[in-house]
């Protein structure tokens, strides 16, 4: 058993694998700029890849905007939809008469079920 040991290395610690014939790809470094803490953010991409035209900033989480030769992209936020909420879904599928009669209804039951529960505490 102990002939067979590996001795002189440290599993685990250290890869066997070499960089050798390993070909890298091309790189391009973009610079992203964010206006509400005044920061540059370089990041690298591949050469053949778009880089996108916003970036979320590292240091505040706001938008950070693509800079090409010393001028910020223009992003069109045009297109960009409201989130719908809670409220707007309720209202494609019923109507303010419609939830004003069920809020009506449901209002009648609690104070019903709390004149019960009353009634069973008073006796």
């Amino acid at each position: 058993m102990a002939d067979r040991s590996l001795r002189g290395i440290r599993l685990g610690a250290q890869s066997l694998q070499s960089e050798e014939g390993v070909v890298f790809m091309e790189r391009a470094q973009h610079t992203y700029h964010c206006a509400a803490c005044n920061r540059d953010t370089t990041l690298t991409f591949a050469a053949d890849a778009e880089a996108p035209a916003t970036w979320e900033c590292r240091t505040c989480g706001g938008e950070a905007l693509l800079t090409v030769d010393g001028d910020t992209v223009e992003v069109d936020h045009s297109g960009d939809k409201a989130a719908r909420t809670h409220w707007d879904m309720l209202l494609e599928r019923r109507t303010i008469p419609e939830l004003e009669e069920i809020l009506a209804e449901r209002l009648e039951f609690v104070r019903a079920r709390r004149g019960a529960a009353a009634d069973r505490a008073s006796a």
